[in-house]
């Protein structure tokens, strides 16, 4: 059964409705009431769950999903609420959906300074757009809240769509190889995937802090949809250009025999002359390009990153 909205703000009204969100002056989950205006209100994700990292002040957006946020995903997916799925896109959606509405209904920039240019399709600006124009005749707002609820509701479902079949996955994939990297090789510090590439360089940062990893990985295999071998340093952080540790100097931009000759490995293809990928025709070449970087590396630490 489809709960039914009231909007008043009416304290007698209020008091009769199962569940107040932001208005009221008064956030006591308890008796289910999430505003966030009152002067005295503070909270955050990580004030109110330690364990969570997030420290942007809340909205009553944020309220929300934080108290019903892993049900409704649950029952969304199907699963049991403390599914771990469940708790990793509880995480996802909110950092990725919904901090930035908390962010921006309290006013908080996302960074100091002046910006170079205006973004003005947030889903929080698009709501706005919403509201009656200032010099319309009539300033009935019903009809734009109908629409915002659908928009909201369509883009929160979308997004839900995309991690759940698309982002999940691919993490189960970076997972996996990460567990596996031993067998791959010894040292630890090389990563496989045996079915082709996927996007895997969010989820190696974040499994490699979840799972602990003590040496960092340096490389990536995979297979091209050629059926060529990758491989692929990884950066020095997610949005670095940096690698931490680069393919060999001496073999970026060489091609072909001409880097199989220098290189002493069979099948070579290229290495970029950035030296953050190369390619070989086997799996078995491209493991043995990031072995040879590795072992120059521990023989010569400061040829390291580039």
């Amino acid at each position: 059964m489809d709960a039914q909205i009231v909007r008043s703000r009416d304290p007698a009204v209020l008091a009769e409705c199962d569940i107040v969100v932001d208005v009221g002056g008064e956030f006591d989950p308890k008796r289910h009431r999430y505003d966030h205006h009152q002067r005295t209100f503070n909270e955050s994700f990580n004030s109110l769950c330690p364990e969570k990292p997030w420290v942007t002040k809340l909205s009553s957006a944020g309220l929300v999903y934080l108290h019903f946020g892993r049900r409704l995903l649950a029952q969304l997916m199907q699963l049991k609420e403390d599914d771990r799925q469940v708790e990793v896109l509880f995480n996802k959606l909110y950092e990725n959906f919904v901090e930035e509405v908390d962010a921006i209904d309290n006013g908080i920039s996302q960074y100091e300074g002046k910006a170079r240019y205006n973004i003005s399709t947030t889903l929080s600006s698009r709501v706005g757009h919403l509201n009656p124009r200032w010099n319309s005749k009539s300033q009935d707002t019903e009809e734009g809240f109908r629409k915002a609820m659908k928009l909201v509701g369509d883009e929160f479902m979308d997004r839900l769509d995309f991690y759940k079949s698309s982002w999940l996955p691919a993490r189960e994939v970076v997972e996996a190889a990460v567990k596996e990297r031993h067998q791959v090789d010894p040292s630890g510090e090389v990563v496989l995937f045996s079915k082709g590439g996927c996007p895997w360089k969010e989820h190696l940062f974040d499994l490699e802090n979840e799972l602990q990893v003590e040496t960092q990985i340096k490389f990536v295999l995979y297979p091209d949809q050629n059926g060529q071998w990758r491989v692929q340093c990884v950066p020095a952080d997610l949005h670095s250009f940096q690698n931490r540790l680069s393919l060999l100097e001496e073999w970026r931009g060489v091609r072909d025999e001409a880097l199989s000759k220098l290189s002493g490995i069979k099948d070579c293809i290229f290495v970029h002359a950035g030296g953050f990928i190369g390619g070989n025709k086997s799996r078995e070449g491209a493991l043995e390009m990031a072995r040879r970087t590795l072992q120059a590396a521990a023989q010569c630490p400061a040829n390291g990153s580039g």
